[in-house]
């Protein structure tokens, strides 16, 4: 009896040191590691390589699809186009919540779908069930605060430092209720379609006197995922460029900046999961050219 005790307790402290080693994951970490095995396909164009190395990453680390370099996306199409074995119907269904937030996206992946025994009606009930996921608190209160982000297209001084003041306490609201409002929670449209670009938001957040706050708050949100590295950057950079009057540190909200040291916004690119200037130049030219074949 006193053995079966003792072996109890050895599973469950096991399982408790993983669960804290999960917890503890840093997305940073997953960022860059993304950025070296897409720059192993897009650049070395050595694709069977980044299969391997995507698919050892995606073990250790929930996957998600940036926009522009598409980890997931990339992952599954390469690995079906090679014959690798990606997880097939399991993985695409994961791969569909990925992309829900971009409503009709997924449409330029039925092929596949169909592919793997997923029909039109079974991608649209997933993407429903996503919708249907999202807080409708949240969902009120940051469709609200993107509205009045807005208001009188930000042509109105008093009326624009007044909402920001407003939205910055209720994006405080937000964090402590919700956490981080990320694509998975909020999506891209909020209440009647109204567009929720967060990277556009707390730029404005940089002459806000809570600046101090978000830009700590974020960096812990891109640490454990849910931030996007680029919506903290063109913050920071902001605040760099038209607050401080100082050189940016990013290169993501350029202005009229001048990079005079690129070696070192490369590094600094790397300290929050951004991609090196020149890979994400091949990265713009890429996404738009996707653009340009699908017209």
């Amino acid at each position: 009896m006193k053995l079966q005790i003792n072996i109890f307790y050895f599973f469950l402290i096991i399982f408790f040191l993983g669960s804290c080693k999960t917890r503890e994951r840093n997305y940073i970490d997953y960022y860059n590691k993304v950025n070296e095995i897409d720059s192993i396909y897009r650049i070395a164009q050595k694709p069977k390589i980044a299969i391997k190395k995507y698919k050892k990453l995606f073990r250790k680390y929930e996957p998600k699809n940036q926009e522009r370099i598409n980890e997931f996306e990339n992952y599954i199409y390469l690995s079906d186009k090679y014959g690798r074995n990606f997880g097939g119907k399991k993985t695409l269904i994961k791969f569909i919540k990925t992309i829900a937030p971009y409503k009709n996206s997924y449409k330029n992946h039925l092929p596949l779908f169909q592919k793997y025994d997923i029909d039109s009606i079974k991608v649209i009930s997933e993407i429903e069930n996503w919708e249907k996921s999202r807080d409708r608190v949240l969902m009120d209160s940051i469709t609200t605060l993107f509205i009045r982000d807005q208001e009188g297209k930000r042509a109105d001084v008093d009326l624009m430092i007044r909402n920001d003041k407003k939205n910055a306490n209720l994006m405080k609201w937000i964090f402590t209720n919700y956490g981080y409002p990320s694509l998975n929670k909020v999506g891209l449209i909020g209440n009647d379609n109204v567009f929720l670009p967060l990277t556009n938001f707390f730029s404005h957040m940089s002459f806000s006197e809570d600046y101090p706050f978000f830009e700590s708050k974020l960096k812990d949100y891109i640490k454990t995922g849910e931030c996007q590295p680029r919506e903290y950057s063109t913050m920071v950079d902001r605040y760099h460029l038209q607050v401080k009057k100082e050189n940016i540190l990013y290169a993501t909200y350029i202005g009229n900046s001048i990079i005079s040291d690129s070696v070192q916004v490369d590094k600094n690119r790397k300290s929050i999961g951004l991609p090196t200037m020149k890979h994400n130049k091949k990265l713009t030219k890429d996404f738009f050219k996707k653009l340009k074949e699908k017209k």
